[in-house]
Order: C-alpha cells, then sequence, then structure tokens
C-alpha cells in the first residue's frame, strides 16, 4: 500500500494498482508520525484484528464527499451496509434526497482505502460491485473482517 500524510494527517492510502492510484511522480509523499500510526494499526488489522486505536485522517475532497465518508466510518468491523442505506442516513440527516448512486460515486473515489472502509458497502441485493483495489481484496477483507458472506455475491454481467 502507499500511505500519504501531511501535518494534519493520513490524506491517502492506496492498494497499488488499484483504480483511482494517485500519480507519484507528481506528488511528495513521506514518512512521518501518521503514517508510522498507520502502519501500526495495518498491522494490527492484517493481523485479524480490529484496531482499538485510530491514525489522524484528514478528509479531502467536495463537502458530499467527506460526507459519505464520514457515514462509512460508522460501518462496524465484520459488518456490510448497502449504498441505499448510506444514501437514505445521509439524506434522513440532511433533509433532503440522495441516490444510492451518488454515495457509490463518493465511495468509490474513498482515498482512505482500509481505515475508511469502503470495503463493507454492498449493494442492495447483496452484490459484491465497486471496489477501486479490486472485487478480489473485498473479499479477502470482509473475510479477515469475519464478516458473514453467505448472502453476498459477484454479479455475473454479460459480455458485449
Amino acid at each position: 500500500m502507499l500511505l500519504a500524510a501531511d501535518n494534519e494527517g493520513l490524506r491517502g492510502a492506496w492498494f497499488y494498482g488499484s483504480k483511482y492510484f494517485p500519480d507519484i511522480s507528481a506528488a511528495t509523499f513521506s514518512q512521518n508520525r501518521f503514517t508510522e500510526s498507520a502502519v501500526s494499526w495495518l498491522d494490527i488489522y492484517f493481523a485479524g484484528n480490529n484496531p482499538t486505536f485510530f491514525p489522524k485522517l484528514k478528509f479531502t475532497g467536495s463537502e458530499f464527499r467527506k460526507t459519505v465518508l464520514l457515514e462509512l466510518c460508522d460501518i462496524k468491523y465484520g459488518e456490510t451496509v448497502s449504498y441505499g442505506y448510506i444514501a437514505k442516513r445521509i439524506a434522513d440527516r440532511n433533509s433532503s434526497d440522495v441516490s444510492a448512486r451518488a454515495v457509490g460515486g463518493a465511495v468509490s473515489h474513498n482515498p482512505l482505502s482500509i481505515f475508511i472502509p469502503c470495503h463493507r458497502v454492498v449493494g442492495a441485493d447483496g452484490d459484491l460491485t465497486g471496489y477501486a483495489g479490486g472485487i478480489e481484496r473485498k473479499i479477502a477483507l470482509l473475510k479477515l473482517e469475519g464478516a458473514s458472506l453467505a448472502a453476498l455475491h459477484i454479479q455475473k454481467r454479460a459480455v458485449t
């Protein structure tokens, strides 16, 4: 994984080869106390445990994306929710309509993979759709957390 932080917190965490992997030649990435905290957190997480601390995160993007990312932070370790569920929570809080598709767009651009658990978001029918790090990683992360995968599936899409 590539971790990026500045003096305000961890700003990015990407799997190498992920869909929105940053152009590292155009950015400056250095190790600091936030990346060190993130590495410690990841060590605990990938050992199959739910870390009891959290590195300081710096949210970026539009206000809507930040709202979606905050909602993702409320998804419990080992659980899954749908895009529609998140859309409804945001709509209820803001007294406005929010579509599951809009939520999906924001989730897909999550710059803090794993730390903000977008891998815990699935389609309303249990479809393991959309993970910028790859569906195989999404499944592996859910298995690592002990999530129930019985009702989840990868939708077979027609090739045209």
